[in-house]
């Protein structure tokens, strides 16, 4: 019911127009079966021509159900990818990063193909079942009595059924949960690859206690529901054909209907074999759909979307680029780490930024800086306090407009191999010459937008980072450790050079950074320890030393 439901809400007006094209099939189906047994009663002259027109209406009606049908699912299927993804980037970043991408990815890789396989089902399910429903029909009006009989052995055939089918749900669904450990592993194989080659005892470790644990607990559910599934299916098979049995040498004996009614029973049962034999078979595929939809529906819920996110709503008005003050009043936000119960607070933070400054953002690891960057750029939102531009609030209103202020080079920034949303007819030309800057131009090149190679180092790829920040050309610019992979005579000209270039050309830049020898550049340094900001040098004593210590 949940597939079906998921069709509806795509298109109810195509799916209207499928199940009356699969009803005429259907129909066509029956008719075809009441012709046979009229011809084997002695009448072939009366319903030959009836006969021909049918088998020229059957495959007409045929191809159009399964067009409509396919259509409607592969429609359905595009929309569900899109929304996924729509749903994802309209979520709250806090919200993504405790969801986790093994999840995510779980969704998109795994459940998607499932409900891909199902809806392939769909066109030929609905066919055989309005044939089936229509040849019960025809029994109905052959003998009435004679099919309450049948309709009662298919009842408790399927009563009988559910028993194991509903066992093998469970099993499904205990594999899907694994599955998500299972990709969980995944990823951690993938990122942990020279770190695992390096140490054998440590990757015999990790194969043994994390993936043939994750990936024998799949195997094991899915192995039990196969089982079960197997067994009922071999009941629904067997069910069909005592059915038969029943009907043609134990009905009899009570003498509830004539040979010729016995006939068109046999007849039609036999018929009737296949396409039951048919959605037996699809109810599998049906069971993990239902399942696959379900984990959907579970992540769809538990992603609120964020105002003007995911291209849902118009997008809001620019702000000033030529503001003066940007402010954080009292801001504070909380979480809770992944797998501990301790939760991590920050602030209240007072902090103040006037248009043009350069400010160096230091603490030690774990101090809360990239969070506080994340607050500042409007990727998380505050629990308590505000943040002001030019005594403006950020609200859910503002905020996409807010961050289209910023461009940001996180340290675990991820770098698209297309310069996409930065059309422009100087694009090309721009890039080469900050390639050439960034002396990056004899490595790589753009050609339509698009890099030649990201296939670079870690400190290359994080110039080419830079490289989509110059292009953007935004008022704010925010780097998180961006020099933490340069080399020594690099490292000098981004902050000699690039930095004070920045600056000069009206930009303002916040720098979280190790670098104590840069520190005498920036306007202010800002100190986070434990989620609170603890202390500012004044630039001019730190120039002193700077040069000093030179």
């Amino acid at each position: 019911m949940k597939l079906v439901s998921f069709i509806a809400g795509y298109s109810r007006r195509i799916l209207v127009l499928a199940v009356v094209a699969g009803v005429l099939c259907g129909a066509c189906n029956t008719a075809l079966l009441v012709l046979i047994n009229q011809a084997l009663q002695g009448e072939r002259g009366a319903v030959m021509w009836g006969f021909a027109a049918v088998c020229l209406l059957l495959p007409f009606a045929r191809y159009h159900s399964e067009i409509l049908l396919t259509r409607l699912s592969q429609g359905a299927l595009f929309d569900l990818r899109v929304k996924i993804c729509r749903k994802i980037l309209g979520a709250p970043l806090r919200q993504i990063e405790e969801i986790g991408p093994p999840r995510m990815l779980t969704v998109l890789t795994d459940d998607v193909p499932v409900i891909t396989a199902a809806l392939q089902h769909i066109p030929i399910i609905c066919i055989n079942l309005v044939i089936v429903v229509g040849g019960l029909l025809y029994m109905g009006w052959l003998s009435p009595l004679m099919l309450a009989s049948v309709v009662a052995l298919i009842v408790l055939g399927v009563v009988v059924y559910q028993l194991p089918m509903s066992r093998a749900t469970r099993h499904f669904r205990r594999a899907r949960e694994a599955t998500d450990e299972l990709m969980r592993t995944f990823r951690a194989l993938t990122r942990g690859v020279k770190e695992l080659k390096l140490h054998a005892r440590r990757r015999e470790a990790f194969l043994a206690a994390s993936l043939d644990e994750e990936a024998g607990a799949v195997q094991a559910s899915n192995l039990r529901g196969m089982v079960a599934l197997t067994a009922a299916n071999g009941w629904g098979q067997g069910m069909v054909f005592a059915i038969v049995g029943v009907t043609l040498f134990v009905l009899p004996l009570f003498q509830m209907a004539t040979a010729e009614t016995l006939i068109g029973y046999a007849i039609i049962l036999l018929y009737l074999m296949t396409p039951m034999q048919v959605l037996i078979g699809a109810l599998p595929a049906l069971s993990r759909a239902g399942i696959a939809v379900q984990k959907v529906e579970d992540l769809g819920a538990g992603l609120a979307v964020e105002a003007g996110e995911a291209g849902e709503v118009e997008a809001p008005a620019p702000l000033p680029e030529k503001w003066k003050r940007l402010e954080l009043a009292g801001v504070t936000h909380a979480y809770r780490s992944e797998g501990k119960d301790d939760t991590f607070t920050l602030g209240p933070i007072h902090l103040g930024v006037r248009r043009g400054e350069m400010i160096f953002l230091v603490g030690g690891n774990g101090s809360g800086k990239t969070t506080l960057a994340k607050l500042i750029t409007g990727l998380y939102t505050p629990e308590g306090g505000e943040i002001r531009l030019d005594g403006e609030a950020i609200t859910d209103a503002n905020r996409q407009a807010y961050r289209e202020l910023f461009s940001v080079v996180f340290f675990d920034f991820y770098l698209f191999e297309r310069l996409i949303g930065l059309d422009s007819p100087e694009l090309n030309r721009r890039a080469r010459g900050y390639l050439s800057r960034l002396q990056l131009d004899h490595k790589v090149s753009v050609e339509g937008g698009v890099l030649s190679t990201t296939s670079l180092s870690q400190g290359q790829r994080k110039r080419l980072a830079l490289l989509t920040a110059y292009l953007e050309d935004r008022p704010i610019y925010l780097f998180d450790e961006w020099a933490a992979d340069q080399d020594p005579v690099f490292k000098d000209v981004f902050y000699r050079q690039i930095l004070t270039e920045l600056r000069a050309s009206g930009k303002t830049i916040i720098v979280i950074s190790h670098d104590e020898k840069y520190f005498g550049l920036a306007d202010r340094v800002l100190k986070m320890d434990f989620g609170q900001l603890v202390g500012e040098a004044p630039a001019a004593a730190r120039s002193d030393e700077t040069h000093a210590s030179a």
